[in-house]
């Protein structure tokens, strides 16, 4: 597969901005090529498209597909894998927002609410640490909750929310702070 100067820019640059939020830059690279493809991809033309190990190719896939960002499909008279990538924009956010809470949020949350049970019962933790780890976990909390209420939202619905955002901002003081 032959890419243009604009789409080998834009797969370099998804391969650095993948690195900047912790993924492999390859798996990003891979992402953005089968998110500009037009068709479906084997693992030999990302191969060649890239200039990557095949190997790396291999696993950057598997990690894809766990992300559940690329899928595997087959062509009518070719026994090879082809790969392709979710195309919505909207369903990449969601599933890429979904993981991540899945992979990152969830486990500390588990942690926090640990540690704030076991903390009331810690004589050698200051009260005052217990409160920041608390502080930590209201907030993560508030984040998760935040997020079930949107998931059920749909693209469109979702679209207009993030739209009106900046119109609701305006609307509320600037310097919101809680009464003492």
């Amino acid at each position: 597969m032959k890419l243009s100067a604009t789409a080998q820019k834009f797969v370099l640059h998804w391969g650095e901005m993948g690195t900047r939020w912790g993924v492999n830059r390859t798996v990003a690279q891979i992402h953005a090529l089968l998110y500009l493809s037009q068709q479906p991809l084997t693992a030999d033309d990302i191969v060649e498209t890239l200039g990557v190990a095949r190997s790396n190719v291999s696993n950057s896939l598997k990690e894809l597909q766990s992300w559940k960002l690329v899928r595997i499909t087959h062509v009518l008279g070719d026994r090879r894998d082809h790969f392709i990538a979710l195309q919505d924009v909207w369903e990449i956010f969601r599933v890429i927002i979904e993981e991540r809470k899945r992979r990152e949020i969830d486990p500390t949350l588990t942690v926090l609410r640990e540690c704030a049970i076991e903390g009331t019962q810690d004589s050698e933790l200051d009260a005052s640490v217990l409160e920041r780890m608390q502080t930590v976990l209201d907030f993560l909390e508030m984040l998760s909750a935040t997020y079930s209420d949107y998931q059920r939202l749909s693209p469109q619905t979702l679209q207009r929310f993030l739209q009106m955002g900046g119109k609701v901002a305006r609307l509320l003081p600037a310097n919101d702070k809680e009464p003492s």
